[in-house]
This record gives C-alpha cells, structure tokens and sequence, in this order.
C-alpha cells in the first residue's frame, strides 16, 4: 500500500519482493526516532505537536486519496526524521476501500485483505469504537487514531487506557478521555475542540476528511502565529439592515493603528507528490494620516488592494496599494467612495458613492455613473455584468459594466421578512452568484445561491455574513467571531464538507452583516480583525482635548447619547445571549448602568427628549424598523 503512495509525510517504498522465500521491503532510509520515541511519556509544546499533526494529515489524506485506509496509526509507526519531518509507516494493516480509478481494483497491491468480516485489526487504545466492534471501517477510523495520537502528544497520556485491555477497548466504547486541560494547561481550546472533534463515537461526527483536518491545523497553527491584531469595540448586532452605518464600529474608540493582513492559503488538495505550499504573512499598514475602515479588497491577481480611507477630516475616500510597493496612492473621483469590487481583468473598480453606483479605471480616467445603489457591495462577472442593490425595498439588480438600464434580478421574500439583498459574489462559472439576505428577527438572515439566468434561488447557509468562493473549493464567511471555510463544490453548486476555521476574531460590521475579507483567485487571503470581546471603556475630555476622568466600568458601548442635562448618558449594548442589542442608561456621577429595553428584538439608535423625561430608539420587534418612545425612568 504504501508503495503505491509518493508523499513526503509517508514512508517511501522502493520495492517489494521474495529472496530465498523470504520477503523483503526496500524503502527510504530514515534517521531519526519515532514518535513513540519522542514522546518518551511526556507532553510536547503545542507548536511542535501541532507541526507533526499537521504532517501526518496532510499523510493520511495523500493515502485516503487513494483509497487506502490505514488502521493502524499509532506512535510507533509514526517517525520524526533528524529535521523535523513526520513520516507514516507500517501499512501492514491497510485496507484498501476503493480503486484509484486508473488501475482496476485487482491490479491494486493490497487487494488481498486477509480478515475475515468481523475481525478486530489495530492497536488497543487507538482503534476506532467501529474497529472494536469489528464492523466496516473507512478513512474516518484514521482520523479517530489521529486524535488519540495527537492527544498523547499534548498530554504525555494515552487517551484511552485501562488496567486491562478489555478495560480500554470498553473505555474505546463508552468513555471520553480526560479533558486536556487536567494534563496540560497551555492547550489552547480551539485546539482542544479539534482533538475531540476527531474522537467522536459516531464516524459521521468527526472532521469529513484528512484534507479538512489539515486544514483545520494548518489555520490553527496560522492562527496562532499571527501578532499585531488590533482590538476594536463591538457595536450594533446582526440584523439591524443597511440603515446602520457602516462604519460606527470604528469610530467610538477613537482607534489607533488597525493593521491589515495577508496570507496565502494553502493548497488544500494538493497532488501526493507536491510538496506543501508555505504561507506568508504581512501587515499592511493604512496611508498616512489616514484611518482605514471597514473590508479590504484584493485584487483577483492578488497584486493589489484597495482601501477604504478616512481623512483626520472624516472625509472618507478609496486608496490604491499594490504588494509590491510600501505606498498606496488616493485615486481621483472616489471621494465618500465605499463598498469597492474589482472587475475580474483587475483593471477597473467599482464602488459605492453618494448613494450612486460608479466605476474608474485603476489606470487613470474619470469616474462613470451606472446607477442609483445602496452600500450593500457588488460584483462583476467576466460578461461585464454587474449585480448590486438599488434600494433597500428591492431585490439584487443587474447591469452592464459599461452602462445601462438596471434589471431587475432577485426579489424580496415578504414571507422571510427580508428586508434587503447584499454582498453578491459571483462562482466560477460566472452565471451563479452568493447573496446575503438580511431578514427580520423572525427569520434569521442567511446565504442564498442565486443565477442570472433563472429568477429561482436556493438556500445555502444559515449564516448571516458576507460570502466569497476561495479555490480549490471553499466558501470562506464568518461564523461567530471566526472565518471559516466549508468545503464547496462549484460544479455542482453544493456544498460537501464541515466548517473549518481559518482567521479567529474576524473583522465585522455588525449593522450590514459584512465580514472584513477578501480572496484572490490565486488564493491570497486579506483581512483585518476585530475581536468582539474586547471592552471599551467611557472617559471624559474638556474642550481642549485633556482627559478628565473615566467613567463607569469598561464594557461594550456604542451609540452613547448624552442627556439634556449631562447627567445621564443611552447607550446601546449587545447581549450575546439573545443575539440582539437592548437601550441602557448610565448614571453618570455613579456610574451605574440600567437597562432601558428588553424586547427579544434589536434595540438602538437612542435620542433624548428635550426634557429628557423620554427615550426615542429604533426596533425591529415588528418585522420592520420602526422609531418607539419610553420614559427614560423605565
């Protein structure tokens, strides 16, 4: 088996034959220890276990593509070379589960399985609850032994072990290991979760594919290594529709540098022979004086992007930055421009102005007016077509690059409460596109699939976040506070596989349900990030700019509005729980706050009477937004 393999996380095997009717292997010659070795009963750091786990998946897949399943992955036949690389060995126990579809399933090498059904094969301790059972196995009774190997890797300790071998093979069965934590207290938990993603009982429970699970290391090992993120406040939740601007969540805190960064991503079905793609990762800095806001774009190239800038003015504009140079220019006519895409040639971008649709050519000329349009995105296909949302009572539109008249493309569901269409982005084929529709508390906003050619449209995910095709085959959105990837098939338009993370803490604006990323065709990823749970805390300046004091605890607040009096101060804060904001009123010579608003859906936007005897705020508890009054007494 393993020498119908070429990968260079798997043992390579040069010849296999007879001598004197003896058998003999001839394979590569290794020096090193195996992990067993390496091990020698005690934990490793994260970093390194993370490393070889990373490897030995990238191992499993290159064999699970080829239908061979291993059964029988365990320290001891995992081998760390003197520099650092993890090898697979010992496929004395392989299964093969299907052909490779270039040879018929007789001429494959491990065509003989000398089990009979029923039979238990593997190693007590990291067999899979469906080995013990002596059932049929796949690919997934590896991914369950890779767990049990990564977590003696981290904790020095079996996962599962017993005073007898009975004992484990049942522990195998009906008991979960010991939480990672108890033996090793720097697991991070993302890491944790991974590990006991991989020992579910159920095979239907666990990571889809090894292709997935590497991934999912690959972006955790990312994760972890990237420095320089910038805390930003959160502000209003999901759900609340386009009339939230967009770029309240930079404007409270009065932020400092907010970086961007950019990685490429991995091939993620790589051929066994290749050698895996290293990520690279690098902060761009904003312009000048400058304050970027909201997503970055990058080019479908991968060369250039563009930002969205605001001056020490508040004047907002697009900025042009190619990678290969340590400047980004100001482009001319894109003055309170937001919301840019790039046409799929990279040679022009459109973008939202003044509540107009426009483009420019990156090159030099002046900026053209297509249509009336809301900052809700848009997307330009390779026909020269472009899909985007004219108003915030209709569906998407569609239009051609070089002008005309707008036509209608998707409508509104009144019986989803959606109240508008946005983010639209288009698949390979160009013909299909991804759109978010935002909808009322009573139905969560989610991803529908949509076509220029047919007016029907399917949905594809409960997720309210904007959505881009990464290749070889992800959908990349956020999904609570986390960049994703979920396995998708273009051709089919289906999607075939779990969730993995990719970026924690992303970028998002919580008004639009826009993720603060974007994807090149190349599969260069830039985004910026945002963790949500970083507090703000409410201080006090005189005119002059000298700061006088704080007040109250630092908490989550936006939209302070400050009573008539300046005694009091509304502010908006989200409750995690309901997944909607409430009104609270602070007192301000305590500090302390009460809650002004406790209905299931969202609350915001305050305003003080002249009197300030009464409250004015915003809610969506009807369907649709509608303005409400209460005593400001409660």
């Amino acid at each position: 088996a393993a020498g119908a393999l070429n990968h260079p996380n798997v043992l390579a095997v040069h010849d296999v034959g007879q001598h004197d009717g003896a058998p003999f292997v001839v394979s590569e010659l290794l020096e090193g220890e195996t992990l067993r070795e390496k091990l020698r009963g005690a934990p490793l750091s994260q970093r390194k276990a993370v490393d070889y786990a990373s490897q030995i998946a990238r191992g499993l897949a290159a064999a699970h593509e080829r239908g061979i399943v291993h059964r029988d992955l365990k320290p001891e036949n995992i081998f760390i070379t003197s520099d650092g690389r993890a090898k697979i060995l010992d496929f004395g126990l392989a299964k093969l589960t299907h052909g490779d579809g270039r040879q018929s399933q007789t001429e494959i090498p491990t065509r003989r399985v000398d089990t009979d059904a029923g039979a238990v094969m593997g190693t007590v301790g990291y067999m899979a609850p469906e080995q013990v059972r002596g059932r049929r196995v796949d690919h997934r009774a590896d991914i369950f032994a890779f767990g049990a190997v990564l977590y003696e890797m981290l904790t020095g300790r079996r996962a599962f072990r017993g005073e007898s071998a009975a004992a484990t093979l049942s522990a195998v069965l009906r008991e979960d290991p010991p939480a990672l934590s108890e033996s090793n207290r720097n697991v991070s938990p993302a890491l944790e979760r991974l590990v006991l993603h991989c020992l579910e009982k159920d095979p239907a429970a666990r990571f889809h594919s090894a292709n997935d699970l590497a991934f999912a290391l690959e972006a955790l090992s990312g994760a972890t290594a990237v420095s320089g993120e910038q805390a930003t406040p959160t502000h209003a939740p999901a759900g609340r529709g386009v009339r939230r601007r967009e770029l309240i969540a930079w404007g409270v805190a009065g932020a400092a540098l907010v970086a961007l960064l950019a990685l490429v991503l991995p091939s993620l079905r790589r051929a066994p022979q290749e050698a895996p793609a290293a990520a690279t990762r690098f902060l761009i800095t904003q312009p000048g004086e400058g304050e970027v806001s909201g997503a970055p774009v990058i080019s479908p190239d991968g060369r250039r992007v563009v930002l969205v800038v605001r001056d020490a003015a508040g004047k907002q504009s697009l900025w042009l930055r190619p990678l290969d140079a340590l400047d980004a220019q100001q482009l001319a006519g894109t003055e309170a421009g937001g919301q840019p895409f790039w046409s799929p040639d990279g040679r022009s971008i459109g973008f939202i102005a003044a509540g107009k649709l426009k483009k420019l050519d990156v090159s030099g000329g002046p900026v053209q007016t297509l249509s009336d349009a809301v900052s809700v995105g848009g997307a330009w296909n390779r026909d020269g077509v472009i899909v985007f949302s004219r108003s915030t009572t209709e569906g998407l539109y569609r239009i051609p690059a070089a002008g005309g008249t707008p036509e209608p493309l998707t409508t509104l569901d009144k019986s989803r409460n959606e109240y508008v269409h946005a983010w639209p982005h288009f698949l390979p084929d160009g013909r299909h596109f991804l759109y978010v529709a935002g909808a009322s508390p009573r139905e969560k906003s989610a991803i529908f699939l949509g076509s220029l050619d047919s007016k029907q449209t399917r949905l594809l995910l409960n997720v309210e976040s904007s959505v881009a095709y990464a290749p070889p085959g992800y959908l990349l959105y956020a999904h609570e506070g986390t960049l994703v990837a979920r396995p998708f098939d273009a051709d089919r338009l289906e999607l075939t596989g779990e969730a993995v993370p990719v970026v924690k803490q992303i970028g998002y604006t919580m008004g639009n349900a826009r993720a603060h990323f974007s994807v090149s065709e190349p599969g260069t990823l830039l985004y910026r990030t945002n963790p949500a749970a970083a507090d703000t805390q409410l201080v006090w300046f005189d005119r002059a700019g000298k700061q006088l004091g704080t007040v109250g605890a630092a908490g989550h607040y936006s939209d302070i509005r400050l009573s008539p009096d300046g005694k009091r101060v509304a502010f908006q804060r989200f409750d995690p729980e309901k997944g909607a904001s409430d009104v609270w009123v602070m007192e301000l010579a305590r500090g302390t706050t009460s809650r002004l608003t406790f209905d299931p859906a969202d609350d915001g936007d305050a305003v003080w009477s002249p009197d300030g005897s009464r409250v004015v705020f915003s809610s969506m508890k009807e369907g649709l937004p509608n303005l409400y009054q209460k005593l400001s007494s409660g």
